[in-house]
C-alpha cells in the first residue's frame, strides 16, 4: 500500500509526502481467505492442503477469484474439483465474514494515511480530492476506511489496474529526447534521508556522518562537501531513518584517493555528491585545493575576502560544482545553504579550529588556488559486478535476436498456412478455368499433404524449412496465378495499344493546320508503323483466342505494353515536331515626301539665301536647307544666288 500527497498547479506537480506499508496489499486478503478455507476443509473434509503444494496453489487461485466476487456481491461460493485425495470441496462466505477474518489487515490501512499527512504537515481538510488506484482498492472495506478518514468519497477517474503502467510510460516519454509530450513539470522529492559516513584521521575515533540529502529533498540535486585529510578517504553512502528493516542501510562505498599534498599538510578536498533525476546517489568527483602565495597586496581589506573563498563552497573555488548546482537547482539560495551545511558537517571537529585561526589572520597577500583531480572508485552493494553486467547485456542481445528469429519463423509458418488455404479456395472458384483437372487434383493433394505436415511434424521447424515448403508450392501455383492475371489484365492492355495506334494514325491522316508543317514522307512512316503494330496485334490476338484459358498465353500483357511504348517512342517525336519559325521580311525603302516649291524673296541678301533663311527670318534646319537648295536647282534663280 502506498500513499502519496501531491500538490498540483497549472502545468506542474509537486510531491509533498509519500508513505507506504510494504507488507500490506491485495495478496494479504487472499492469504486471509486461504487460511480460513484451509482450516475449514481440514475440519469438514479431513484434508490438509498444506501437505500438497498443488492443492495450495489451486486454493490460492480460487481465493483470489472469490475476493473479486465479494467486491461486487454480498456473498460468493467456492467450488474446487479434486482438490486433494480425489475429494471435491465446496465453501461459502459472506462479505461480513470476509471483513471479520481480514480485520488485522484492514486495521493497518490507516497507518500510511496518517504518516503521509503528518509528513506533509496537512490536515484532512486540506486534501481536496482522494483518488484510489490498484486492484486491491476495489475491496469495499478499504473504500469505507478511506472515506471515514478523509471525510470524502474517493474517486475512480483512472483505470485502477493500468494507471501505474500508463504513468510510467508517460514519465519515460517526459525524460526521453525522442518523444514529444505536452510540457509538464514534475517536482519529485526523495522519500528517504541519505547520509555520508567516514572515519576521521585520528586513531580509535568513532565514524562520523552527516545528512547530505534529507527526506523530501528535491530531485535532482547536487551538494558540495569539504574534507581535510592527509591520506585516502573512504566514504559510505547510507540510508537513515527508513523505518523499514527490509531496506539495507548501506548503499555504496567510495574510495577517494590516493593524493599527495605538496606541503605535507592535510589537504583540502572538495567532493561533489549528486542525487540524479532517477534517485541514484553518486560521488561525481573530488578535487584537491592548494593555495600558493603569489603577489603581495597593498590593500589589507582584500585578505579576508580571499580567506572566506578558501573555506566555503562558493563558485570561485570550484566552477564546475557551481555550474552543476545552478543547472540542477534553480533556487540558488536553498542550494547554498544546503552546501554550506553539508560542508560544516563533513569537517572533523579537531580540525575546525585550524582554518578559523587562519581566517583570523589578515595576510597581506593574494592567494592562487591550485586544483588537482583526485581519483574516485565506486563499490555498489547488491549490484552486479561489471563483468556480470556485461554478460547480462550480451545475453539480452542474444535473447532479442532469438525473439526476432522466432517471430520471423512464425511469420513464414503462417505464410505457408495462409497459402494452403487461399490456393485451395481459389482452385474451386477463381482459378477453376485456368487449370486442367489433372493439375488441379494434383495440387489439391499436395496442399493437403503440406497442411497435415504443418500440424504434425512441421509444428516446430526452422525458418528455412518453411521458406522451402512455400517455394515448392509456388512452383506449381504461380503459373496458374499468372494465367489468371494475364487474362484479367489483357483487355485493358489491348485497349491501350489500340487507342495508341488509332490516335497516331488519325493525326498522320489529318488535314489539321497544326500538322501541315510535317512532311508527307514523315507522316507515311507513322502510318506504316501503326499498320505494322495493328497487324502484330491482330495475329497475336487470333492465336490467343484459339487457346483455352488453362494454356500458357502467347499474348502477354508485358508484350502489349512494350509494343505501345515502342510505337509511342517512334511516332511521338514526328507528330509533335514544332513548326519552323517564319523568315523575317526586308522592309521596302521609304521615299521622302515631296516638298512644296519655295522661292527666295527679292528682299533677301545673297548671304541670307545661302544660309537658308526663310521668309519669316527664322533659321531653317539642315535637312530643310538641303532640300530647298536641291529644289531650287531646277528653277529660275537670280545669277547672283550661287
Amino acid at each position: 500500500m502506498q500513499v502519496s500527497i501531491v500538490g498540483y498547479k497549472k502545468g506542474q506537480l509537486k510531491m509533498l509526502s509519500h508513505a507506504y506499508d510494504r507488507s500490506l496489499g491485495g495478496r494479504d486478503f487472499d492469504e486471509a481467505l486461504f487460511k480460513h478455507f484451509a482450516a475449514k476443509f481440514k475440519e469438514e473434509y479431513k484434508i490438509d492442503v498444506y501437505q500438497n503444494a498443488r492443492a495450495c496453489l489451486r486454493l490460492r487461485v480460487a481465493c483470489e477469484k472469490l475476493k473479486k466476487m465479494l467486491s461486487a456481491n454480498p456473498e460468493a461460493p467456492l467450488n474446487i474439483e479434486c482438490l486433494m485425495d480425489e475429494k471435491d470441496v465446496r465453501g461459502f462466505i459472506k462479505r461480513e465474514e470476509f471483513e471479520q477474518i481480514s480485520a488485522p489487515v484492514l486495521e493497518r490501512v490507516k497507518g500510511p494515511l496518517e504518516k503521509a499527512l503528518a509528513e506533509a504537515g496537512l490536515t484532512t481538510d486540506s486534501v481536496h480530492f482522494v483518488e484510489v488506484v490498484g486492484s486491491g482498492s476495489r475491496v469495499p472495506a478499504i473504500i469505507k476506511i478511506i472515506t471515514e478518514f478523509f471525510g470524502k468519497e474517493p474517486r475512480r477517474t483512472m483505470n485502477a489496474s493500468e494507471c501505474v503502467a500508463r504513468g510510467c510510460a508517460l514519465q519515460c516519454a517526459i525524460l526521453s529526447p525522442t518523444f514529444k509530450v505536452r510540457e509538464f513539470q514534475v517536482n519529485d522529492g526523495f522519500p528517504f534521508s541519505i547520509a555520508l559516513s567516514w572515519k576521521p584521521d585520528s586513531q580509535n575515533s568513532e565514524p562520523q556522518h552527516t545528512v547530505v540529502f534529507p527526506k523530501g529533498n528535491a530531485i535532482p540535486s547536487v551538494k558540495a562537501l569539504t574534507f581535510y585529510r592527509s591520506s585516502t578517504l573512504e566514504v559510505d553512502v547510507l540510508y537513515i531513518d527508513t523505518g523499514d528493516s527490509q531496506i539495507p542501510q548501506k548503499i555504496s562505498t567510495y574510495t577517494i584517493g590516493p593524493f599527495q599534498p605538496s606541503k605535507g599538510e592535510k589537504a583540502k578536498l572538495k567532493v561533489k555528491v549528486r542525487l540524479n533525476i532517477h534517485g541514484i546517489v553518486t560521488v561525481d568527483s573530488a578535487m584537491m585545493l592548494e593555495e600558493d602565495v603569489e603577489v603581495p597586496v597593498s590593500s589589507v581589506n582584500e585578505a579576508p575576502k580571499d580567506a572566506t573563498k578558501m573555506d566555503t563552497d562558493d563558485a570561485p573555488s570550484d566552477p564546475s560544482s557551481g555550474t552543476d548546482v545552478n543547472m540542477q537547482e534553480p533556487k540558488s539560495a536553498d542550494t547554498t545553504e544546503g552546501a554550506t551545511a553539508a560542508e560544516n558537517g563533513a569537517q572533523d571537529p579537531e580540525e575546525k579550529s585550524v582554518p578559523m585561526e587562519t581566517d583570523a589572520k589578515v595576510e597581506p597577500s593574494k592567494k592562487k588556488v591550485k586544483k588537482t583531480a583526485v581519483p574516485v572508485h565506486e563499490l555498489v552493494y547488491g549490484a552486479l559486478p561489471a563483468a556480470e553486467l556485461e554478460k547480462a547485456v550480451e545475453k539480452e542481445y542474444e535473447m532479442a535476436l532469438q525473439d526476432r528469429v522466432m517471430e520471423e519463423t512464425k511469420e513464414k509458418k503462417n505464410a505457408v498456412e495462409a497459402y494452403v488455404y487461399d490456393m485451395r479456395n481459389k482452385l474451386y472458384d477463381k482459378y477453376n478455368d485456368f487449370v486442367t483437372p489433372e493439375e488441379k487434383e494434383g495440387l489439391i493433394a499436395r496442399l493437403q499433404v503440406v497442411e497435415d505436415w504443418l500440424y504434425e511434424d512441421g509444428e516446430d521447424e526452422t525458418k528455412g524449412v518453411y521458406i522451402a515448403k512455400l517455394e515448392e508450392l509456388k512452383k506449381i501455383g504461380d503459373p496458374i496465378e499468372a494465367r489468371c492475371k494475364e487474362w484479367t489484365d489483357r483487355g485493358s492492355a489491348v485497349d491501350q495499344l489500340v487507342y495508341c495506334i488509332n490516335s497516331f494514325r488519325e493525326a498522320a491522316l489529318s488535314n489539321d493546320q497544326k500538322f501541315e508543317h510535317i512532311e508527307i514522307s514523315e507522316k507515311q512512316k507513322v502510318i506504316n508503323e501503326c499498320s505494322e503494330a495493328e497487324n502484330w496485334l491482330r495475329e497475336r490476338k487470333q492465336q490467343q483466342d484459339a487457346l483455352p484459358k488453362f494454356a500458357n498465353p502467347v499474348l502477354l500483357v508485358s508484350d502489349l505494353k512494350k509494343k505501345a511504348e515502342t510505337l509511342d517512342r517512334f511516332c511521338k517525336p514526328i507528330m509533335t515536331k514544332p513548326k519552323p519559325a517564319p523568315k523575317p521580311q526586308t522592309p521596302p525603302p521609304q521615299t521622302p515626301p515631296p516638298q512644296p516649291e519655295t522661292r527666295a524673296p527679292e528682299s533677301q541678301t545673297p548671304e541670307q539665301q545661302q544660309n537658308g533663311a526663310g521668309a519669316t527670318g527664322e533659321p531653317a534646319s539642315e535637312g530643310g536647307a538641303q532640300e530647298a537648295s536641291g529644289e531650287q536647282m531646277d528653277t529660275d534663280k537670280p545669277e547672283n544666288s550661287a
